[in-house]
């Protein structure tokens, strides 16, 4: 009887197990506790933003393959002019031709019998007719006309007072329309990446359908901040706006953008005075503009040359970007525009690349040239 109820039991408890195991409530897959967990969601994200950004061409690179580009085009100055030179006679005819030579290359007739007479007292002295003896006497020469005493660095530091006053460097660009403007204030933002400087545009073209659009594309590929308004906006507000901006954010340069100004229009010119007035007032007393660029097409020639006049008359230009400078017949609007304003080419262009802009120098400008 004992052993029949001891059955009974045992029967019963594992009845009793099974339906729990059955019926009971469902077990859980067991998880590692939250601790336990790395959060990759903020390395992710760092990845991410990496990857987002491009890594803009250091200048001194740039610099090395624009020069390659620029030997590689035909060029007047170089193998022109020392065909010209090398003939077995140098008589006036010849002369005329180097002059012709020069003159096509909007070199400017003051420059170019500058230039001619010095290089024919120094073939007369030297007589010979030896290409390679002629080659550093034609850079010598060419290299004084370009100027190697002008100060070609962008001023993007900023004065000492302020630096200390937490004032960022405010660079305004100007130019018409079908210069390249707006695309240089881009590429000019890529340059001042690499140096690994913090930037901030100001999108101030506000006539120009797309003009800020495009500005900001060029900003979002390397993780710059454009400043923009409503399209028809007062232009000097955005600049305002951009430098406000730029000092609340510790940026080292705000570079702005500026409408296409036709030379003609008095008004627009008054405007762009304007624009530069207003545009350091969220600054430190007697922060000026530091630098005011000026955009050419080096294509236009002496076009060019009656731009920059009329822009000089409205703004102080601090330096001058020539664009499009592949087309080398060209090449002497580098001479010729800064005579005339008395302020240096401080960077070139030669393509529509993202990087395709330079610093430029003097002697790298005419070694270029002088290279076959």
């Amino acid at each position: 009887m004992d052993t029949l109820v001891t059955v009974g039991i045992i029967l019963a408890i594992v009845l009793i197990a099974a339906g729990f195991v059955l019926f009971g409530p469902a077990r859980t897959k067991r998880r590692t506790p939250s601790a336990h967990v790395p959060d990759l969601t903020e390395d992710t994200a760092e990845v991410e933003e990496e990857r987002r950004y491009e890594t803009p061409t250091e200048p001194t690179t740039r610099l090395a393959r624009l020069r390659a580009r620029l030997a590689k085009s035909n060029n007047v100055f170089g193998r022109g002019l020392l065909t010209l030179l090398s003939q077995d006679t140098l008589d006036e005819q010849t002369w005329e031709d180097v002059e012709d030579a020069l003159i096509m290359a909007d070199l400017g007739v003051d420059t170019t019998a500058e230039l001619v007479d010095s290089l024919r007292e120094r073939v007369r002295v030297l007589g010979t007719r030896d290409p390679e003896h002629l080659r550093p006497l034609l850079r010598e020469e060419l290299i004084k006309v370009v100027d190697p005493t002008m100060d070609r660095t962008l001023n993007v530091a900023g004065s000492e007072a302020a630096r200390e006053a937490g004032d960022p460097a405010v660079m305004l660009v100007v130019g018409v329309n079908g210069a390249g403007k707006t695309t240089t204030v881009g590429k000019i933002a890529r340059v001042l990446v690499a140096e690994d400087r913090r930037v901030v545009l100001g999108a101030a073209d506000t006539f120009r359908a797309a003009a800020a659009e495009q500005l900001t594309t060029w900003g979002d590929r390397v993780g710059v901040e454009t400043v923009r308004g409503e399209e028809g906006a007062d232009p000097a507000s955005v600049a305002y706006a951009a430098v406000e901006q730029g000092k609340r954010d510790g940026a080292d340069v705000v570079v702005i953008d500026t409408a296409g100004r036709l030379q003609n229009k008095r008004d627009l010119m008054d405007e762009l005075g304007k624009v530069k007035r207003v545009a350091t007032r969220p600054l430190g007393e007697g922060h000026d503009v530091d630098e005011v660029l000026l955009v050419l097409d080096a294509t236009t020639g002496q076009n060019g040359m009656q731009q920059a006049k009329v822009f000089a008359e409205s703004v102080d230009i601090t330096g001058i970007v020539l664009t499009k400078l592949d087309g080398t017949a060209k090449g002497g609007i580098v001479v010729a525009v800064q005579r005339a304003l008395g302020v240096p080419v401080k960077l070139i262009g030669l393509g529509e690349g993202a990087d395709d802009l330079a610093p430029f120098t003097a002697e790298g400008f005419v070694d270029a040239l002088l290279e076959s």
